[in-house]
């Protein structure tokens, strides 16, 4: 199984980026410009913490440069927490995909987001020499860029007392 954890600091309070992130257009915007995730069918607006814990909400398409399907997210979060959530969700690529995101505050309007993946590779694509190596630099290279786009849009939090940076 693939394993991915990444954490970052954030000039911006926990409840403000849960706000964010718990929505289709924030996924999009950390994933911008390599990918873009589609809604499940009659989802439209809704947020992570709207969706049913336990029950599959539908198929998301992952599209390259937000115009080529490359793989789906069969979406199915598990549960919600705070500012948490645990998804557990099968892709053409990998099954399981299991994603976790926490997001803890601070003090002074910052934040710390950590997301925690694992996932296994289907079988048709298991046989495959080095590509399990191949697939957690893809998945960690993916993470890094959301959490760079992340630092990017909020600043990340000075290391004086409570001052951010922007």
């Amino acid at each position: 199984m693939g394993e991915v954890e990444r954490s970052s600091d954030l000039a911006v309070a926990a409840d403000t980026l849960w706000e964010e992130v718990g929505t289709l257009a924030g996924v999009n915007r950390e994933l911008a410009p390599w990918l873009r995730m589609t809604a499940p069918p009659g989802l439209g607006d809704a947020t992570i913490a709207e969706l049913t814990p336990g029950r599959p909400a539908g198929r998301s398409w992952l599209l390259l440069g937000g115009l080529v399907p490359v793989d789906y997210d069969d979406l199915c979060i598990e549960s919600v927490g705070e500012r948490s959530f645990r998804e557990r969700s099968r892709m053409l690529t990998m099954d399981p995909w299991l994603h976790e995101r926490t997001i803890d505050a601070l003090g002074a309007g910052s934040c710390r987001i950590t997301d925690r993946v694992k996932f296994s590779l289907r079988p048709a694509l298991a046989w495959i020499p080095g590509i399990d190596r191949l697939a957690v630099m893809i998945v960690g290279s993916l993470f890094r860029h959301r959490h760079r786009r992340l630092a990017k849009l909020y600043g990340q939090p000075s290391k004086r007392s409570g001052e951010t940076n922007e």
